[in-house]
């Protein structure tokens, strides 16, 4: 990456002519009464917005970081206290079209960078902290560092995806690689740990630490040492491509390799490939290669257990046609996805195999063939586009994210369905993919995806995997109709949407502790002896959970404050290596990890998960429960539930949302907050 560019004299000219404008704004915002200031506030931010737009205007920016702090430009706000802010965060603000919103975050951070310099001694926040923070949003957002807007952005954005470039471009400058490439590597090791289906993003930074580990230009002393297997994973992972020597030569040195050699680079490609669930584009050579030289060499390239081989060689025609159609450089995960399909064993399910086989000859409606070819490109096709989607989803179906969209039920349907009734979902990709239109059922009665009103999502997704890009449109729009037909009834929509909506595995007992009317919290006690009776082993006769059941959270930030409600997957309750029971469960927001506060902090790795699941000891995980669903006909022992438990999941849910939700008659500073959507 260049350094920033110097204004020329006419862009210094420019740039002056805007900074007194934003001079005088500020002033405005400053002298305002506090009734005032919300009308006062545009002229500040759009005239900010503009400077951070020309060259120079970061710095000049920064300069004023005080004057604006002290103005009130982020007052009432969550920006009003740094202290608390999460960087991860700024990787969905960076994706927004609202211009207010990316300025105060560009002002925010140019602040703290001006705390991080000693320019701005903040009394929230310490130049420690702001550096590390800083550091921190570096690492998650480097890719835009170097890579142009992508076309999502382009269109949802416009002029304004220049934005979040500029100000990390200055951030970068100020900060330093060295301090940013070492906790990008952690952070990629993390992502990768729960092994979503996209993985574009984490390759597109892995690519982008090597570019700066060969640029001399950019110092960054000891620092990204190691990134060495993530750049070999995908670049070199192989004797025959150590030096990355492109596709075409290395498809001619696998002419002239014998089967020892063959057997070398298959056995290297699965090992990188299973070490970090990302496949190099060298693999799918390899593998539609020995396509020709035997079924041994085919389970070594996918790094097969003795089911997978079993499998392979059960439905080997299948797998050959799922290779010959699916697995390109440019689709290399469906290298992935297929492995762990075969390594679970669902083509032995009846329904999978001839699903499968229709799938591979489906035809796709022009309109999703359209939308594949925008989104992915043209090579190597919308079909193979859409066949590594489904090989993913199957093989991974805990490796779903809803994107930057609020379809966390869709998603959360998709994956449960992969997970667990893989034919079904197979059902419905064929639905949306070639009919264009999905069919369900509520109660009786069907719910056409194409006479159903818009759902939660603004407009077509534009960052999901294949599969969900084309079903979850449909599914959201059926989702909230089937919420709409349930308006008029008294209690929670979700008690009769969910089983519908998911399958009949969904638990038709029911328990919600918030109440719709007000909001407040619905004896909360009483909720949690049920789900203990419902779901501990210790109180349920040890009764494992059958099936995934359907549960809503409501999410906190990591100051414990209410951030909104949030469908989640429960997946089964156990004990963790160190003998403490957790719940494990599946979020769908694309990153399980998170800190919702008040020392709740969701783990991905090292307490018994299993790839892309999220787990909490099961105090902590209730006090962020506020649905579950249950088998009404396996009852637990409610009254077995000792009390010291209940106290302790209570205090973690007083201390956080419920503060302010307490059941009438106890204290209660204001009004109840607005009961959960449908």
């Amino acid at each position: 990456m260049s350094p920033e560019i110097p204004p020329s004299p006419l862009d210094a000219g420019r740039l002056e002519g805007l900074l007194a404008k934003l001079d005088d704004a500020i002033d405005r915002l400053a002298g305002a009464r506090p009734f005032a200031k919300p009308a006062k506030l545009p002229r500040v931010l759009d005239t900010a917005r503009r400077v951070l737009l020309q060259p120079g205007g970061a710095a000049a920016l920064r300069a004023r970081a005080r004057s604006v702090e002290e103005a009130g430009v982020f007052a009432g706000s969550d920006w009003a206290h740094p202290q608390s802010l999460i960087p991860s965060l700024t990787a969905v603000t960076f994706e927004s079209p609202q211009a207010e919103t990316l300025t105060i975050e560009a002002l925010s951070e140019l602040r703290l960078l001006a705390v991080a310099l000693g320019e701005y001694r903040h009394p929230q926040v310490s130049a420690e902290q702001a550096l590390h923070f800083l550091t921190q949003v570096l690492a998650i957002n480097l890719g835009r560092l170097f890579t142009p807007p992508s076309e999502a952005q382009r269109e949802t954005q416009g002029r304004l995806c220049e934005l979040p470039q500029r100000l990390l471009q200055h951030l970068a400058e100020h900060i330093g690689y060295e301090r940013v490439v070492d906790p990008l590597i952690d952070e990629i090791w993390r992502i990768l740990q729960q092994r979503p289906i996209q993985v574009e993003a984490v390759k597109r930074m892995i690519t982008q630490i090597a570019i700066c580990r060969a640029d001399p230009s950019i110092e960054l002393g000891a620092s990204g040492q190691g990134a060495d297997r993530l750049i070999s994973s995908l670049y070199g992972p192989t004797q025959g491509c150590r030096e990355d020597p492109g596709l075409e030569a290395y498809a001619e040195r696998l002419v002239s390799m014998d089967d020892g050699g063959l057997q070398y680079e298959a056995s290297g490609f699965a090992r990188a490939m299973h070490d970090t669930g990302l496949v190099s584009p060298y693999h799918p050579l390899l593998l539609r290669h020995l396509l020709q030289r035997g079924d041994y060499l085919v389970a070594e390239a996918l790094g097969l257990s003795s089911t997978g081989r079993d499998c392979l060689l059960c439905y080997r025609e299948l797998v050959h046609a799922l290779i010959d159609e699916a697995v390109h450089p440019d689709t290399a995960q469906a290298t992935y996805g297929l492995a762990l399909m075969l390594e679970r064993g669902i083509l032995y399910q009846p329904p999978v195999a001839p699903a499968l086989w229709r799938q591979l000859a489906l035809p796709l409606h022009p309109t999703n063939a359209r939308h594949l070819a925008r989104v992915f490109g043209e090579t190597p096709g919308p079909r193979a586009r859409l066949l590594e989607g489904v090989l993913c989803m199957l093989g991974q179906p805990l490796g779903v994210g809803q994107g930057n969209n609020p379809t966390c039920q869709s998603a959360r349907a998709l994956s449960m369905w992969a997970y667990n009734d893989p034919d079904y979902l197979l059902q419905m990709v064929a639905w949306a993919a070639r009919d264009d239109e999905v069919v369900m059922h509520f109660e009786g009665h069907p719910i056409s995806s194409r006479d159903s009103q818009p759902g939660l999502a603004a407009g077509p997704p534009l960052d999901l995997d294949p599969v969900s890009l084309i079903v979850v449109p449909h599914l959201d729009r059926i989702y909230v109709e089937m919420g709409r037909r349930c308006q008029e009834r008294e209690g929670d929509p979700h008690r009769w949407v969910n089983p519908e909506f998911h399958g009949w595995w969904a638990g038709r007992g029911f328990r919600i502790n918030v109440d719709v009317a007000s909001g407040r919290l619905l004896e909360p006690e009483d909720f949690l002896r049920h789900f203990y009776a419902a779901y501990h082993p210790f109180y349920n006769g040890s009764q494992p959970l059958i099936h995934p059941q359907p549960a809503g959270i409501a999410v906190t930030d990591s100051a414990a404050r209410f951030i909104g409600w949030h469908a989640i997957t429960i997946l089964r309750v156990a004990l963790d290596p160190e003998e403490v029971m957790r719940v494990y469960f599946f979020n769908p927001n694309n990153d399980s990890g998170q800190d919702w506060g008040d020392d709740v902090r969701v783990s991905t790795a090292g307490h018994g998960e299993r790839f892309g699941e999220g787990s909490l000891p099961v105090e902590q995980f209730v006090s962020r429960l506020y649905i579950f669903h249950f088998d009404p006909q396996e009852r637990g022992e409610v009254e077995q539930v000792p009390q010291a438990s209940l106290d302790e999941a209570l205090g973690y849910l007083m201390r956080s949302w419920g503060a302010d939700r307490l059941p009438g008659g106890a204290l209660q500073a204001g009004p109840g907050p607005a009961a959960p959507d449908a």
